[in-house]
């Protein structure tokens, strides 16, 4: 067992009882996919940990599956601190610990690593039973400094200095990041469990050299889709800013109101019992205001249907765009089928017309709510410190009304949820606890499987109501109406420009473009949620709402399982 004192300095490292030593090349100890596993009944970190979950799918071929009687599980309970046995040790039942202070996705994908069969990227004389080179291997990936399995510089400090160096000195502050696992750490796993393939994500497309991902084009009329790297009329770039990137583009310029083109993709074949899909993609609108791009799957019933039956999922139409957008598209397709993106050109004159690029197709479910934030860099330089800046009012799954705002401060942001009045307060519950807020900056790598997010993630306690009684904070009218709003709650010290800067957070900046973009990605998990605290005026209510998670696509049902009903 390895305790990850990385992510909480102040404790002494912990080792269980009955500590057994696990060896990374020992196949016995390696688990069978999928892994089942217990969350004990008062565990509170279940949401983070289900999201890990998803990441794992998404990027590695590891499953997890609620325990059903196996010999072999991973028993998730709140211990003291966080820690895990490398690699499956124990029958019935392996313990693994998220304490206190442990809720984090980084935290919890760096214990469930060890409990899949990794050591530290690093080893610290003195701190660790230290593994030989015939007990583990890397399997010829390179030494990687962004590993979530790796050790911050100050690890295991006294307070006098730096207790690991690295030898090249730009990546003294880069070890022990706190955002997610590595690619390095994905692709590791995959060859340590031998496989290629993962368990949620389809494919990814980025018109890498002008190549067009085996997907094919059809046209009715003068316009088609063409892969290029600029067009007159925007965009100057693709979505990744390099002048050398690829998109696809339909001029709109020329033709006939009416005029059609297609991009098929090849046909996908769900593989998860959960039938859920997302279709994640970044698109440009520089033509006219009628255009429209349309996304439909097409679905076939068996081998023997070569034409399928078309369903439109989502349209985009109206104002030209200024920046490139991210887009997401729920499909929920339950057979074969392929995704169809068609430009149609609508009345009126264009100068430009629908650019598409950066492609993810994944086997989870899409955020509920999106917020992209243009020009970030110019607004933190611009603004006077304390500048606040509101989402538009939202609604969540369940029905509560809600917004997103951001404080922009000199060198760092802060992020809230604001629970507003809306058109269901007579038939929601108030309060409602035990729920999970995740706020997640989107890394805008292209490749979704590339990505490390940086995510943080609150819970409500029945003590949170504290404070909030007989409290009217004010209104403000959108749309004519007038509505009614709570308190700010959550991160008013979220992120600093530096973590900003440490990923592709911002997406173009003043080298090329002036688009710097910030995302804000908003989910919901639908068994744990939460609401803060209900004020009732004029027939309206007032209380913070947090928002969580969705995982989606298989809603799994908890397992929970008390420490004395785990079977020996």
């Amino acid at each position: 067992m390895l305790f990850s004192s990385i992510f909480m300095p102040h404790i002494l490292p912990y080792q269980p009882p009955n500590f057994q030593r696990s060896t990374l090349l020992d196949g016995d100890n390696l688990w069978t996919s999928p892994v089942p596993y217990v969350l004990d009944k008062d565990l509170r970190a279940k949401g983070v940990i289900m999201r890990a979950f998803e990441q794992f799918r998404v990027k590695t071929c590891i499953d997890f599956k609620p325990w059903d009687s196996e010999k072999y599980y991973i028993n998730i309970q709140k211990l003291d601190s966080c820690w895990s046995y490398i690699g499956r040790v124990f029958a019935n039942g392996q313990d693994l610990s998220i304490g206190t202070g442990c809720d984090y996705i980084a935290i919890v994908e760096h214990e469930i690593l060890h409990a899949l069969g990794f050591y530290h990227e690093m080893i610290i004389e003195n701190n660790f039973i230290k593994a030989m080179n015939n007990e583990s291997t890397t399997h010829g990936v390179p030494y990687d400094y962004m590993s979530v399995m790796h050790y911050g510089k100050d690890g295991f400090t006294n307070g006098k200095g730096s207790t690991i160096i690295t030898i090249d000195p730009k990546f003294q502050d880069v070890i022990g990041q706190r955002l997610e696992m590595s690619p390095s750490d994905a692709l590791e796993l995959n060859l340590r469990y031998k496989c290629k393939s993962t368990v949620a994500f389809s494919s990814y497309c980025g018109f890498s050299n002008g190549m067009m991902c085996q997907m094919s084009r059809c046209s009715q009329g003068g316009i088609g889709w063409e892969v290029v790297t600029q067009v007159h009329g925007g965009p100057s770039s693709d979505h990744t800013s390099k002048e050398t990137g690829y998109f696809i583009h339909v001029s709109t310029v020329s033709g006939q109101e009416g005029d059609s083109a297609r991009l098929e993709t090849e046909v996908v074949k769900p593989t998860r019992a959960c039938n859920v899909q997302c279709l994640q993609f970044y698109y440009f609108h520089s033509g006219n205001e009628a255009d429209e791009l349309n996304i439909w799957i097409r679905e076939f019933e068996n081998d023997q249907d070569t034409t399928g039956t078309l369903r439109l999922m989502g349209q985009i139409t109206g104002s030209p765009t200024s920046h490139w957008k991210i887009h997401h598209v729920s499909l929920n397709a339950n057979k074969d089928f392929q995704v169809v993106f068609e430009v149609q050109k609508g009345a009126g004159i264009s100068t430009g017309g629908f650019s598409i690029d950066d492609i993810n197709l994944s086997e989870t479910e899409c955020p509920h709510v999106v917020w992209q934030i243009d020009d970030l860099e110019n607004l933190l330089n611009t603004s006077s410190s304390g500048t606040q800046m509101y989402s538009l009012r939202q609604y969540s799954k369940d029905g509560y009304a809600y917004r997103v705002a951001v404080i922009l401060y000199t060198t760092y942001i802060g992020m809230f949820v604001q629970l507003l009045s809306g058109k269901n307060d007579d038939q929601l519950q108030f309060p409602c606890l035990q729920r999970h807020m995740i706020f997640q900056l989107l890394d805008q790598t292209p490749n979704k499987q590339l990505q490390m997010l940086l995510v943080k993630t609150k819970q409500t306690k029945t003590k949170n109501l504290k404070g909030y009684s007989n409290v009217l904070y004010g209104s403000f009218s959108e749309n004519g109406e007038q509505i009614y709003y709570g308190p700010l709650w959550v991160y008013n010290y979220f992120a600093t420009l530096e973590e900003f800067q440490s990923r592709e957070f911002l997406k173009g900046g003043t080298r090329v473009t002036p688009c710097t973009i910030l995302w804000a990605r908003i989910f919901y998990f639908s068994n744990i949620g939460l609401l803060l605290k209900l004020k009732k005026q004029i027939k309206t209510f007032l209380c913070i709402f947090i928002i969580i998670l969705t995982i989606a696509s298989c809603r799994e049902n908890f397992n929970f399982i008390s420490e004395n009903n785990v079977p020996r």
